[in-house]
């Protein structure tokens, strides 16, 4: 039988979850960085009449946090913990006099990160700050040539590790300025009272005294600078009970000594947002994080060149005047009313989708910072606990793909340096015993014990799942290879030298 093509209307009832036209906005305006915000927010307001925006400084109002109903202060509760053992991790990785025994992993091997730290703010690099403060100080034209010859000679951490008679014999032979190694040096103090402190220092022990001698004296901070001046070798050793004997201390001022020394930053360059390699892309953070003295933590939402926005007046008044007579009106006057009505609800609803973006950037924020607030205090990558999306949605009660779309291109400015949100998230490793431990700590371990090993006789995976035990880390050799390929790192033999 032939076969007949036969079309059918048939009524069928089904249930289809559609997200409104506002929770759309709201989820685009959450999805943006701070400067494609406030390319939005413009385009808004140029399509919009009823949408106006109130006369502000740029930079007025960033400090978000007197507005929100959140709370953005952490006060710490109690004393913050020693960390002696941190400390004692990083000591154990200074291999020269430029290295600070205070625990910063994430400035080793940057090729291999698995983030990448940039320049954040106006495209201003920390060599162009610099050369801005020098306008501020009362220089001849000989001395400007030469400060400004200094900057330019900064490593990208902010020290000076070329020799002051190299600097002298580079000014004498190719600009012509004959001057002597204490001439260069006498400069070299003028920019050592830049900001930040440390800026322009020779070593790791001149940056750090640099930094003390900035900071109010107190006797813990004269106690700390005697240990940088005259026991130093020893402090790079970590060896404390020396230190403790030499100077007849306590346990409790060498603890005190301890954590002083983690308030200091050995790349104070990088703290000016320059970061190695990274000079020629720009990001904005959206948060600028604080951590005081005593372990306080603060942050505030970077509000740029955001606005306040505001429904015109203008068209609130003509709502008004036509509502109150509906009767009398014409075709004209009720096609303006539609009109009206329509731009007065789209620029509510954008100022409303503005404010929830504001409020779920700083719920959001404030628990990280609540789950990793020792890393924000003394800046250890290898103190970051597993976290996931999940965590932070369960401690914030936002739905995880809100999460996902807050920590998604979205930056931090720490003490520590500029991280995007995506950092301060990663897996973890549970033990036999029940311990979770966080998979880039272990990696940090793994890569110190590679690149400690005998370079003749490279380690396998098995001697390196060994020391990991040792370490206290008892993972399986599948696991150490699984990281050891994250990393990029070679097998044994490709790896002999």
């Amino acid at each position: 039988m032939p076969q007949k093509l036969i079309q059918e209307q048939v009524q069928k009832q089904t249930q289809v979850q559609r997200l409104s036209a506002q929770q759309m906005l709201q989820i685009r305006l959450l999805e943006m960085p701070l400067t494609e915000l406030e390319a939005s927010i413009q385009a808004e307001i140029d399509d919009n009449p009823a949408l106006e925006a109130s006369d502000m400084e740029p930079n007025e109002g960033m400090d978000f946090m007197d507005s929100v109903d959140e709370t953005e202060n952490f006060e710490q509760k109690n004393e913050r913990e020693e960390r002696e053992e941190a400390l004692d991790s990083a000591l154990e990785r200074m291999g020269s006099d430029d290295e600070i025994p205070i625990a910063n992993y994430r400035q080793q091997a940057t090729e291999s990160r698995e983030y990448e730290e940039m320049v954040y703010g106006d495209t201003v690099s920390f060599y162009d700050k610099l050369n801005e403060q020098v306008t501020e100080h009362e220089l001849d034209d000989r001395q400007r040539y030469i400060i400004e010859y200094l900057i330019g000679s900064l490593d990208d951490d902010g020290l000076l590790r070329k020799p002051l008679d190299t600097i002298a014999d580079e000014l004498a032979i190719y600009h012509q300025i004959d001057c002597d190694e204490k001439e260069v040096e006498e400069v070299l103090h003028i920019l050592q009272d830049f900001d930040p402190a440390g800026i322009g220092a020779r070593n790791l022990q001149e940056c750090l005294l640099l930094q003390i001698d900035r900071s109010k004296a107190t006797d813990i901070r004269l106690l700390t600078r005697q240990v940088l001046e005259q026991h130093f070798d020893a402090f790079t050793k970590k060896h404390w009970e020396k230190i403790r004997q030499a100077m007849h201390l306590t346990s409790e001022q060498i603890a005190d000594i301890q954590k002083e020394i983690h308030h200091l930053n050995p790349k104070p360059g990088a703290a000016m947002g320059e970061t190695q390699g990274r000079n020629l892309q720009q990001i904005t953070p959206d948060f600028i994080v604080d951590t005081a003295e005593d372990g306080t933590i603060s942050f505030s939402l970077n509000q740029g060149q955001l606005p306040e926005l505001h429904v015109s007046p203008s068209f609130t008044e003509m709502l008004a005047a036509y509502k109150g007579n509906k009767e009398g009106m014409n075709r004209q006057q009720k096609e303006a009313l539609l009109y009206a009505k329509e731009k007065v609800d789209k620029a509510i609803g954008y100022i409303e989708a503005v404010k929830q973006r504001r409020r779920t950037l700083v719920q959001t924020m404030h628990a990280i910072i609540d789950w990793q607030r020792k890393f924000f205090q003394d800046g250890d990558e290898s103190d970051l606990k597993p976290m996931i999306l999940k965590d932070i949605s369960d401690k914030t009660g936002l739905d995880i793909s809100t999460i996902s779309r807050v920590s998604n291109i979205k930056y931090a400015q720490t003490k520590w340096g500029t991280f995007p949100l995506r950092f301060f998230f990663s897996d973890g490793y549970t033990t036999e015993s029940g311990e979770e431990l966080s998979t880039r700590k272990m990696k940090i371990a793994l890569k110190e014990i590679i690149e400690n090993e005998d370079k003749k006789r490279p380690m396998s995976d098995e001697a390196l799942m060994q020391a990991m035990r040792k370490l206290g880390f008892p993972i399986a050799r599948r696991t150490v290879a699984k990281y050891r390929e994250q990393m990029g790192l070679p097998v044994a033999r490709l790896r002999k030298e």
